[in-house]
C-alpha cells in the first residue's frame, strides 16, 4: 500500500480531484511538501489555474505563481498517483434529495485510473455510510481491484470556510479516518504535515461523515432560531439586533444573527441528514422544522419591502429597487445556491423592477444561472428602494448614507438584511430603515 515516506521523498503522487474552494487550497497546501496533480473537469478552470488566477479568490496569484503542481483536465493523469482526494460538491436536487452524481463520477474517474496499493480519499460532505456503502463499489467495479487487499479508503470532512482568510485550512483541526489502522496513519501524516492546528483521529469512517454533516445542521438550527426570533420581535416592533446584542453580554450566549442561508454547505448538508434518516424510517423534526424557517425568510424580506413601499405611499407595480449583493455570502463570488435569488423572485412577482447589483459576481454566471443581468452601480440612482442583501465589503465602504442616496430626493427606503449598518441619529431622521 502507499506510504507516507514514498510521498514525502516524492516518489508517488498525490491527485486532487475537484479543484474548486474545497480542491485548490487543499492541493496549493500539499503541493508544498508533496507530488500534486491538480485535475478538474473544466478545461476553463484548468486553464485559468495554470495561467496564475483563481476566480474563486480563495488563492492569491502570489500562491499560485511560487508553487509546483500539475493542473490538468486529462483522467489519465490521475494514473501516475497513488494516493487520490475527492474534493468535489455534494448537491441537492430540485426536489432537495441528496445529489450524489459528482461524487460518483469522481469515484468512477478514480477507479478507473488508481493502481494496486491506492489510497482513495473523500472529503465531500456526504451522509453516514455513502464511503463504504456508495463509493467503495464503484471503486472495485472500475478498478477490478480488491478492497482491504488492494487498496483502502479514508475520509476527511472538508472544513472550509469561503472568503474567511483567518481561519484558513492549516488553522482548522482536520478529521482523519481510514477504513484501517494503517490508512488513518498515513492520512494523520499527510494532512498533519500541513495542518498546524492538530488532528483529529476518528473511530471510524462514520464517525467522521457524521461529524461533518452535524456541523453545518447545526449552525442551519441556530440561525434559524435567530430568524424566528426576528419574526417575533418584528411583529413586536423590537429591533432584534439590539435584543442580541444585549443578550450577548452573557458568557455563554452563543453570537448568532438572522440572515439568508444559502450556499452549499448550511443550506444543502441538513438534508443529507435527514434524507438518509427518512430512508431508515426516521423522520427528523427539528432539522426540517429549521429548514422551512431559513428558506422562507427570502419571502419574508420581500413582504416587509412592499409593506414599506405602500407605507411611504409608493407604488409597489412598476416600482424601482436597487439590489445589493447576490452571491450567497459576503466578499466571494460564488453565485450557486444563494437565496438572495428568493427576495428577487418575490419582488418581481409583485411587478418590481429589481436592478442587481454585486461587485464581485460574474455577469454571465449570473444570466446563466438566474437569467438576471448585472446592472453597473451608475445605473442605480433615483430608485424607490434600496435593499442590502449581501454585506460586501464594497457596500461597508459606500456607506449608509451612500447607499440611501441611491433613492435620490425625499425619503429612502433601505432594507440591510444582515445589518450591516447602524444608523446615527442623523441617518436615522432622513432614513426608514429596517433590518432583520
Amino acid at each position: 500500500m502507499v506510504n507516507y515516506r514514498s510521498l514525502q521523498n516524492r516518489e508517488d503522487r498525490i491527485a486532487i480531484i475537484g479543484l474548486g474552494y474545497v480542491g485548490l487550497p487543499l492541493a496549493v497546501h500539499l503541493s508544498r511538501h508533496f507530488k500534486v496533480v491538480g485535475f478538474d473537469l473544466n478545461l476553463e478552470r484548468i486553464e485559468e489555474l495554470k495561467s496564475g488566477k483563481d476566480r474563486t479568490l480563495e488563492v492569491s496569484e502570489e500562491e499560485l505563481a511560487e508553487i509546483e503542481m500539475q493542473f490538468t483536465a486529462l483522467q489519465a493523469d490521475i494514473s501516475l498517483c497513488r494516493l487520490i482526494i475527492v474534493a468535489v460538491p455534494t448537491p441537492i436536487d430540485e426536489y432537495r434529495i441528496p445529489d450524489l452524481g459528482p461524487v460518483k463520477n469522481a469515484a468512477i474517474a478514480a477507479g478507473r485510473q488508481m493502481k494496486k496499493g491506492a489510497c482513495v480519499v473523500f472529503e465531500s460532505t456526504v451522509y453516514p455510510g455513502v464511503t463504504e456503502d456508495v463509493c467503495v463499489p464503484i471503486l472495485e467495479k472500475e478498478s477490478g481491484l480488491k478492497f482491504g487487499k488492494e487498496f483502502t479508503v479514508g475520509y476527511s470532512p472538508e472544513r472550509i470556510n469561503p472568503g474567511d482568510k483567518v481561519h484558513t485550512l492549516d488553522k482548522i483541526v482536520k478529521i482523519v479516518s481510514g477504513s484501517d489502522d494503517d490508512t488513518t496513519d498515513l492520512l494523520c501524516d499527510v494532512y498533519g504535515k500541513i495542518v498546524t492546528a492538530g488532528i483529529h483521529r476518528a473511530s471510524s469512517i462514520k464517525v467522521a461523515e457524521a461529524a461533518k454533516v452535524i456541523e453545518n445542521t447545526q449552525r442551519d438550527l441556530n440561525i434559524a432560531l435567530m430568524n424566528e426570533l426576528a419574526l417575533i420581535f418584528d411583529k413586536m416592533g423590537i429591533d432584534t439586533t439590539e435584543v442580541l446584542e444585549a443578550s450577548g453580554t452573557k458568557w455563554n450566549f452563543l453570537p448568532f444573527r438572522p440572515g439568508l442561508v444559502g450556499g452549499h454547505c448550511i443550506g444543502v448538508d441538513p438534508y443529507y441528514l435527514t434524507f438518509k434518516a427518512e430512508s431508515m424510517g426516521y423522520h427528523p423534526e427539528i432539522i426540517l422544522a429549521g429548514r422551512r424557517i431559513n428558506d422562507s425568510m427570502g419571502k419574508y424580506v420581500a413582504e416587509r419591502m412592499v409593506k414599506l413601499l405602500i407605507n411611504a405611499e409608493k407604488k409597489v407595480h412598476d416600482s424601482k429597487v436597487a439590489f445589493l449583493g447576490i452571491t450567497f455570502k459576503e466578499d466571494v463570488p460564488d453565485l450557486r445556491n444563494t437565496k438572495a435569488i428568493d427576495i428577487i423572485k418575490e419582488l418581481e412577482d409583485y411587478g418590481v423592477k429589481v436592478l442587481v447589483h454585486d461587485p464581485l459576481a460574474d455577469k454571465n454566471e449570473a444570466q446563466e444561472y438566474y437569467g438576471i443581468e448585472l446592472q453597473d452601480q451608475s445605473v442605480l440612482q433615483d430608485v424607490d428602494a434600496v435593499i442590502i442583501a449581501v454585506a460586501h465589503s464594497d457596500y461597508k465602504h459606500i456607506g449608509l448614507s451612500g447607499i440611501a442616496n441611491m433613492c435620490g430626493g425625499g425619503d429612502s427606503i433601505v432594507v440591510d438584511v444582515k445589518g450591516l449598518f447602524k444608523p446615527s441619529g442623523r441617518e436615522a431622521g432622513k432614513i426608514t430603515y429596517w433590518r432583520l
